[in-house]
């Protein structure tokens, strides 16, 4: 996939989470030209930084994305999802693919009668979720690369700052979408599913074999 086709794909999804009513707030994404790199972005510059920083409590990081609107789009429970990523040409350089669940679902779980015919909420509404970030990166840059410990394409969970569970390979935007779906919003990932008709386009394979053998996650095998 190139940096125009990412963009259209991302489009799409937006509109059709919209049109499912899974997300209450959006922005469509933009392109910048960085010197040779093409990024697909947040319109508006949002300090996008922010969410790396160890340093800041995660619910100040959190109300720091909401505030500036530094979301592609926000679900109904307050979910806000990044999609970024960079081209070098028409070769993937890297992406930042995130997910930031509202700190706090006492809202919705302290008054289940209000939300539980709402497909979307119903996977919420137990006391027992603990919501937690999580975010796939990728980069192409070998000096980046540290087999075994720091893999190309990586999962980090909870914002731990060795986590870095190795990935088959990048992630495109309706993998990732779809995975948030099917695994924190299944309910209603299950009644729209044939509505989200996007075809399962992905990149080719970055992982080492012996990244391969510990354990890692494998979205789509398919060659892009």
């Amino acid at each position: 996939m190139n940096s125009e086709q990412v963009r259209a794909q991302i489009e799409s999804i937006t509109t059709l989470l919209v049109e499912c009513s899974l997300c209450d707030e959006q922005n469509y994404p933009s392109i910048k030209s960085a010197g040779t790199h093409t990024l697909i972005t947040i319109p508006n510059d949002p300090d996008l930084s922010i969410a790396l920083k160890s340093s800041i409590d995660y619910r100040e990081i959190y109300r720091r994305l909401e505030e500036t609107r530094a979301f592609n789009f926000r679900m109904l429970d307050g979910a806000i999802v990044q999609l970024l990523y960079d081209f070098a040409g028409n070769e993937l350089a890297g992406h930042r693919l995130s997910y930031f669940p509202s700190p706090s679902l006492e809202p919705f779980q302290n008054e289940p009668e209000l939300y539980e015919d709402d497909e979307v909420y119903a996977d919420i509404l137990r006391k027992n979720v603990v919501p937690f970030p999580i975010r796939f990166d990728y980069s192409s840059d070998d000096a980046k690369h540290v087999d075994m410990h720091h893999a190309r394409s990586h999962l980090t969970l909870g914002q731990y700052q060795n986590c870095r569970i190795p990935v088959f390979s990048p992630i495109t935007p309706i993998i990732f979408v779809k995975f948030l779906l099917r695994n924190f919003y299944n309910t209603a990932y299950c009644a729209y599913e044939a509505r989200i008709a996007i075809p399962m386009t992905s990149f080719a394979s970055c992982i080492t074999d012996n990244e391969q053998s510990i354990p890692h996650l494998v979205l789509n095998r398919q060659a892009a």
